[in-house]
């Protein structure tokens, strides 16, 4: 049984079949699709899941804090099951590939007090482009 899933369970919330299979699809540690494709994979284990119980769900996981909405470059949102693990991201600027990075040292670190103006940090989010492999091979 996926992290997900597990999270999900110990917060009673109800696991209809829909809902079990969205999970499921968002299983593993480098996931990030879109609805679109969230719901492309869902049919294949549920053929009668509809776009909008994908979007419905997405939207309640999103609420509950168990799934991160992950925008870059005005490409269409994604969706991270990575929720609880502190991490930033590695994006493709080619083909929109993303990869989670988790970085060695306290991001919050690299601020220098001086640089935040007396504001109250409470976040932080990194975000790498570069090319991927597949990317770079094509010139």
């Amino acid at each position: 049984m996926s992290d997900l899933l597990h999270r999900l369970r110990d917060r009673g919330w109800r696991l209809t079949a829909q809902r079990r299979v969205i999970a499921e699809v968002l299983d593993g540690e480098h996931v990030h699709y879109t609805a679109d494709e969230i719901h492309a994979l869902a049919v294949e284990r549920l053929p009668e899941i509809s776009r909008a119980s994908v979007y419905n769900t997405l939207g309640e996981l999103v609420a509950l804090g168990e799934v991160i909405e992950v925008t870059t470059d005005g490409r269409a949102k994604r969706y991270d099951p990575n929720a609880h693990h502190p991490h930033q991201h590695l994006v493709c600027s080619g083909c929109g590939a993303i990869r989670d990075v988790r970085l060695s040292g306290d991001p919050m670190a690299v601020l220098p007090e001086a640089e935040r103006f007396g504001f109250t940090v409470s976040e932080v989010t990194v975000t790498y482009y570069g090319r991927c492999p597949e990317c770079a091979a094509l010139g």
